[in-house]
């Protein structure tokens, strides 16, 4: 297939928004644009959804990443805006450790430049681009991580591969995501609660609910644990496996290039 088939391809297809399906090449727009109402209230709102716990998901997420702290390392965190996982991850590995911040909004990426400013944190640089085509060099670094955000990406095969392309051999690949509820019980009570109180607290808070509803439908519509490690490992990850927490609302894939 040549590049010109690609493209004629793409322009073609079709992809999730939410619950609709939207003309691929189109997704990343619509995508930029929810991202664009929420940036300021991001982190405020992810506390009020989950109750705090998306920082104990986050603070597990950069303890399995972990940075050396004996030799100098080089850490991508992907589609993390407004900094929460960069700034553990360069926090844990001390001095030696620098951190890229890669997000497609620029929204996001100004929240969380502003964030690493109060916090005096100079080893965490924050850079605009698309997971689909990172502007880094091939085996640039040690690790890379993407929480809450693969599910937005248009092309995830691509992003997968990419993310390959740019870590070194020996490098772990680690994805925070949105997951299957496996607890009978829970299950029932966390569809609800997804459904009717999210857009309605977005609604509160940002005074616009329907960046919320849309974020709940992407979840509903991300492949399951199995599915997605099936993924990892068809991109030429290694080792590929996943870990649920909170009794499945999120799950930690990780894959190895070796």
């Amino acid at each position: 297939m040549t590049a010109r088939d690609v493209v004629r391809e793409d322009a073609a297809a079709d992809a999730p928004f939410g619950f609709a399906r939207v003309p691929l090449d189109e997704k990343q727009r619509l995508v930029d644009g929810v991202f664009d109402r929420v940036a300021t209230r991001y982190d405020l709102m992810n506390d009020l959804m989950s109750g705090g716990l998306h920082r104990v998901w986050k603070d597990v997420l950069a303890g399995m990443a972990r940075p050396s702290r004996t030799r100098a390392s080089r850490h991508l965190d992907v589609a993390g805006g407004t900094g929460d996982v960069a700034f553990r991850i360069a926090r844990q590995g001390g001095e030696r450790t620098h951190v890229a911040v890669l997000d497609t909004n620029g929204e996001m990426l100004a929240v969380g430049r502003e964030r690493a400013g109060r916090k005096q944190l100079r080893r965490v640089d924050f850079i605009q681009g698309n997971a689909e085509a990172l502007p880094f060099p091939d085996v640039a670094f040690d690790g890379y991580t993407i929480a809450f955000g693969i599910r937005n990406v248009p092309r995830i095969e691509r992003a997968l591969g990419e993310a390959l392309r740019v870590l070194k051999r020996g490098g772990r690949f680690l994805c925070l995501e949105f997951s299957e509820v496996t607890v009978p019980w829970l299950d029932r009570l966390y569809e609800a609660y997804s459904f009717a109180a999210i857009p309605a607290l977005g609604r509160v808070v940002t005074g616009d609910g329907e960046p919320y509803r849309y974020l709940v439908e992407s979840i509903r519509g991300f492949p399951g644990a199995e599915h997605f490690r099936d993924l990892i490992g068809a991109a030429g990850f290694r080792r590929c496996s996943f870990t649920r927490l909170t009794g499945g609302v999120v799950a930690i894939h990780s894959g190895w290039k070796l």
